[in-house]
């Protein structure tokens, strides 16, 4: 299995999973790449601490040095929170190390579970592209199934830990996984990933294209001229663009309607810590 990496400083994060076992494995062979080793423990299952441990020795094995943190979120976290405290602790790392980004183990059947769950979610255009490499994170495995990686930790002699939430279908992610991807078949799965690609390019189009508009301002005569499901997408656009991207469907058709018709002087909550301005001429967040 080859891993395109270009060489430099970089933070990878390793659960102690199958995945993030074998991108360690890989990358530690990698010329001119200097690692450093992440583990956050989530604090969400009594026996986080021996994943832990395990990735402890793994580094120290690989003569790698290790950085970890315990967020204690407890069994009932959501998934959403414990990806907010995980990556926080990975950008900490990745700035204590002085690293030019962070490495991650997402991979090819991950990329297929993010599109289904956005997808259900509503989250528009963006949500079929969101898993990819960018912003600082580098995801080189994304185009190798799950079943690929298993393979070469067999191969290769690799140990990994196992986790238990993983089989729990509470979990929108592991309901996906574990229900409906199954039932797909390789045709199936191959059409959407093309569907993906295809969106990855028309979105790159679709953003060089919005740039100038998106200012920290947006002129609210122009918003309110756009069709409905084109102002939701605009929406979502400007508000990643000022760096929000914590919200649903919901939100976004709650902000459009707000935009259109609320009062000037009116203020609309976004996100927690996030309000949408609205005046006579213009919209801005604060």
């Amino acid at each position: 299995m080859k891993l395109e990496m270009p060489g430099g400083s970089y933070v990878v994060a390793v659960s102690g999973g199958v995945d993030s076992v074998v991108l360690l494995d890989l990358l530690r062979m990698h010329p001119g790449v200097k690692l450093t080793v992440a583990h956050f423990d989530h604090g969400m299952r009594p026996d986080s601490r021996d994943d832990r441990l395990f990735v402890q020795q793994l580094a120290k094995r690989y003569r790698l040095p290790f950085v970890y943190h315990v967020g204690n979120l407890g069994a009932g976290a959501s998934e959403a929170t414990a990806r907010k405290a995980r990556y926080a602790f990975l950008k900490k790392a990745q700035a204590a190390a002085g690293a030019q980004a962070i490495v991650t183990a997402h991979h090819q059947d991950d990329m297929l579970e993010t599109a289904v769950i956005n997808l259900l979610r509503g989250t528009g255009r963006k949500g079929l592209t969101s898993l990819t490499s960018g912003e600082g994170i580098i995801r080189p495995l994304l185009e190798i199934p799950k079943s690929e990686l298993r393979d070469y930790a067999e191969r290769h002699g690799l140990t990994w830990r196992e986790d238990s939430t993983n089989a729990n279908t509470d979990y929108l992610r592991n309901r996906i996984r574990h229900t409906v991807l199954p039932t797909w078949s390789q045709a199936d799965k191959q059409r959407l990933l093309g569907i993906i690609r295809h969106m990855r390019e028309v979105n790159g189009s679709l953003d060089a294209l919005l740039d100038d508009s998106l200012t920290p301002q947006l002129k609210r005569e122009w918003f309110v001229l756009l069709p409905h499901n084109v102002a939701k997408e605009v929406m979502a656009s400007w508000l990643r663009a000022q760096q929000i991207r914590d919200f649903d469907r919901h939100t976004l058709e709650r902000l459009v309607v707000a935009s259109k018709v609320a009062e000037p002087g009116k203020a609309v909550d976004i996100v927690k810590g996030h309000q949408l301005h609205i005046s006579k001429d213009h919209l801005h967040v604060g």
